[in-house]
């Protein structure tokens, strides 16, 4: 008895240790933000002293890629570790008779693996605040509640399952009735945040703080949401709401700072898709391309690693090809958590580019799908809609149509811009990389649902 005794408490004291080690984790995923619109990385739309102040104290990438160029299936892949063809959402969800045309579900499964879910098998509490958009509002009636995706706490907008009647008095984004006002929300989940870390003391916590800042219409304050129309979508507004979204940065550092947290607090600082509009390419740093483009002003993000007790402060890895289905299997990794058992992750686990002085190698190339029919109308200018699917493979990016009949290519280390199609001069290389291409967009299109008839509308 004595032996099991000791035995037990053994067990009981690396458990407990393992939960001292494990960090708090908090995602930043921004919206509509490009790579343009922080100071750290060039951009020169308006100062961002505290999202410099991250990247000062941490890690900043400067080749983090979403793998789609628009909300909801951003906001899928970063949450499964895996393409969102593979849960059929193409496109930003809206109405069931939108969804249709786009040929798209109407929602995320609840049976699809999550960040969350993964984590809580590690011991931890999770939360999410901010924008959902992976289905539900407009007339989607019977999307699952935000609980069913592995969150303990939740408060979202109204593109979610479960609208915060605060943020939602009406059937829109946003309305001037709302209780908490239109440039008050990243205020407010920033709250609820430092709330739940209050309320976890004991507990390590995975928070999902997805604010729906810097997405258009901007609306700073109480005068501009009377002629909103006309105003909000200008540049001076846009920096009005960026520098009160960095002003909420700085309150969530010091939030921590002042907790004790920040130390063991690993925040990842992104953003779900490029923005809109560029303004003359201006939020995309000069990079072709903006939201709804695979063009790498649409998918080449912000991407920011802090965690004072792992990550080394001021350091910039411009050579690691890194993306948002790599979050899932590097937050178990550091975690300690168990990956989903009946789903493998597309992504990698890169939690040694974050944790060491040294770059990553991919192992996997990464593949782009966007703009499956005519109902994909956007972007407007002809010169960053992007043909439907791509890969980039080391420094090569090849863009095609699935019939393989139209394609592009570029070099991205002679040419970031994308300007220069090279197909008739290398076409080696597109020999090699277009039937990758296409054969990968056969085998995942629709994978999870109705190869596995994991949903029935």
């Amino acid at each position: 008895m004595k032996k099991l005794s000791v035995i037990f408490i053994l067990q009981l004291l690396f458990c407990t240790n393992l939960l001292a080690q494990q960090p708090h984790i908090i995602i930043i995923y921004t919206d509509d933000m490009g790579i343009g619109d922080m100071s750290c990385s060039g951009g020169e739309v308006e100062p961002t002293p505290n999202i410099d102040r991250l990247a000062q104290g941490g890690k900043r990438f400067t080749q983090y890629y979403t793998t789609a160029p628009v909300c909801s299936p951003s906001r899928v892949s970063v949450t499964t570790g895996m393409y969102h063809v593979k849960w059929n959402i193409n496109t930003f969800l809206s109405s069931r008779r939108f969804n249709a045309k786009c040929e798209q579900s109407d929602f995320l499964v609840a049976e699809a693996p999550t960040i969350a879910k993964t984590l809580k098998t590690a011991g931890y509490k999770t939360a999410h605040y901010g924008k959902w958009h992976m289905g539900g509002g407009r007339d989607v009636k019977n999307a699952p509640s935000i609980a069913e995706y592995g969150f303990d706490d939740f408060a979202s907008t109204w593109e979610s399952p479960n609208p915060d009647p605060l943020l939602t008095s009406g059937n829109w984004i946003w309305t001037a009735e709302d209780s908490i006002k239109r440039w008050e929300r990243t205020a407010y989940f920033v709250d609820k945040t430092l709330a739940f870390l209050d309320a976890n003391k004991e507990t390590p916590c995975f928070i999902n703080l997805w604010p729906d800042d810097v997405h258009s219409p901007w609306v700073p304050d109480e005068s501009s949401q009377e002629n909103w129309k006309g105003t909000a979508f200008n540049l001076d507004k846009m920096q009005l709401v960026m520098g009160e979204f960095d002003k909420q940065i700085g309150r969530l550092l010091d939030g921590l700072e002042q907790k004790g947290l920040l130390e063991n607090t690993l925040i990842i600082f992104t953003s779900d898709n490029g923005p809109a509009p560029s303004f003359d390419r201006i939020r995309t740093n000069g990079l072709r391309g903006v939201k709804n483009s695979l063009y790498e002003g649409g998918i080449l993000m912000p991407f920011i690693v802090h965690w004072p007790k792992k990550v080394q402060a001021g350091q910039v890895d411009s050579a690691s090809v890194i993306a948002s289905i790599d979050l899932l299997p590097t937050l178990c990794k550091i975690a300690n958590a168990q990956l989903p058992e009946h789903f493998q992750p597309d992504g990698e686990d890169i939690s040694k580019s974050w944790l060491r002085k040294k770059s990553y190698e991919r192992e996997q190339d990464l593949f782009f799908e966007y703009g499956r029919n005519e109902d994909f109308k956007y972007p407007k200018n002809g010169t960053d809609r992007s043909l439907h699917l791509a890969v980039r493979h080391g420094d090569w990016k090849l863009f095609a149509t699935p019939d393989g009949k139209t394609v592009e290519l570029y070099n991205l280390k002679s040419d970031p811009t994308e300007s220069h199609n090279l197909v008739q001069e290398k076409q080696e290389i597109v020999k090699e990389l277009l039937p990758k291409l296409l054969s990968w967009f056969a085998s995942s299109d629709k994978a999870y649902v109705s190869g596995n008839n994991l949903m029935s509308k």
